[in-house]
């Protein structure tokens, strides 16, 4: 008896049929759903391999002032990925404002952005560094 003859008499006694093999697809859904996590995973990792360098600046007392705004900032942030939340990061724009700064950068006279502190000087320089530049200026290690 043939495959579709089995499934027409199947039919008739009111037996449903399906042609989908719901084990298989159920196991390709997990196999999918583990490489996205995996994927995840060793992504979010690689992107946190500056956290120690940047904690490391925090402890040597240096400070970046910069603006939401301010297309260099966003530039000098993505050079430490997700690390940057451990990165002494001062905000001087008021969310809505392109043109007013906060209280603590008008105390600190910040004008240009990226604005980087270094002590024990209180050095400032105003642009964009590489990592391996603040790791020279401040003795901090790069992974």
């Amino acid at each position: 008896m043939s495959q579709e003859r089995r499934e027409r008499q199947k039919e008739k006694l009111g037996i449903k049929t399906s042609s989908r093999n719901w084990g298989r697809i159920a196991i390709y859904a997990v196999l999918i759903v583990a490489a996205f996590g995996l994927a995840y995973y060793l992504g979010d990792r690689s992107q946190h391999k500056h956290d120690a360098f940047a904690r490391c600046l925090t402890d040597r007392g240096v400070k970046m002032y910069g603006a939401w705004w301010c297309p260099h900032c966003v530039e000098q942030k993505e050079k430490f990925g997700a690390s940057f939340k451990y990165v002494p990061y001062v905000e001087c724009g008021i969310k809505g404002d392109l043109h007013g700064r906060s209280q603590a950068c008008r105390d600190a006279n910040i004008e240009h952005y990226p604005t980087w502190q270094f002590p024990p000087t209180g050095e400032r320089v105003e642009r964009i560094f590489t990592l391996q530049e603040l790791g020279d200026r401040t003795g901090c290690a790069l992974p």
